[in-house]
């Protein structure tokens, strides 16, 4: 089992404010786990016990809306960690969270956390920064999805998603999404989403290969994204 002192996760949100005895209490009472891609690591409505660690893999977080349509809120990969909010709120949780790809995880129990913020003031202090900035996070996507049109909520996208996954070897987003996910992300119909797409390729913009998107031109994505 990982030694939690020596995990990228460590360098990452409030986990790099611990001490070395804190780090090793998550390490002895810490859950390691394999998602496999496709499989729901979190469900929407279920109450969990603890926080969420990813060692690595990519996973998205999703909610159904009213039309019992999937709206993709955020993609997370590794270093992230997810549950924060429902330890300290006691609430079931919000959005479903499924694997894009195999993931590493680790799951810390929630007595250990409560005890941490309990003995560890500055652990608690960015537990709760992280909190705002993801409702920060949220609060933008929303103004986004409500006032962007919807070409311009795909440049938005593609840069986002290129700069949260990095390129992999051949120069592309290194993340691999259907259109239906795409258009999931832009809140469009998928025929949109792969019209859209089809343009930025004629224009030059972007390169499809497979279902792999390469940004050929950051700065008129930038632009799009903009409005202009």
């Amino acid at each position: 089992m990982a030694d939690c002192s020596h995990c990228i996760i460590k360098s990452f949100n409030a986990i790099k404010t611990l001490t070395q005895e804190e780090l090793q209490r998550f390490s002895e009472h810490k859950t390691s786990l394999m998602i496999k891609k496709g499989e729901n690591l979190m469900t929407e409505g279920n109450a969990i016990n603890g926080l969420y660690c990813i060692r690595d893999g990519k996973c998205k977080l999703t909610k159904l809306n009213t039309n019992g349509k999937e709206q993709i809120i955020k993609f997370i990969k590794g270093g992230d960690i997810l549950g924060q909010r429902s330890i300290l709120s006691d609430e079931p949780v919000g959005l479903n969270c499924t694997a894009l790809e195999d993931m590493r995880v680790c799951f810390i129990p929630k007595g250990d956390i409560l005890e941490t913020i309990r003995e560890n003031p500055q652990f608690s202090l960015n537990l709760m920064k992280n909190i705002s900035h993801q409702l920060n996070e949220a609060n933008t996507l929303v103004s986004q999805m409500a006032q962007k049109p919807v070409k311009d909520r795909l440049a938005e996208t593609l840069l986002n998603l290129e700069e949260i996954f990095g390129q992999d070897n051949e120069g592309c987003i290194d993340v691999v999404l259907t259109r239906e996910e795409i258009a999931n992300t832009i809140g469009t119909a998928t025929e949109s989403a792969i019209r859209l797409l089809s343009n930025l390729k004629k224009d030059g913009i972007i390169d499809l290969i497979g279902k792999k998107i390469k940004v050929l031109n950051k700065n008129a994505l930038k632009n799009l994204s903009q409005g202009y």
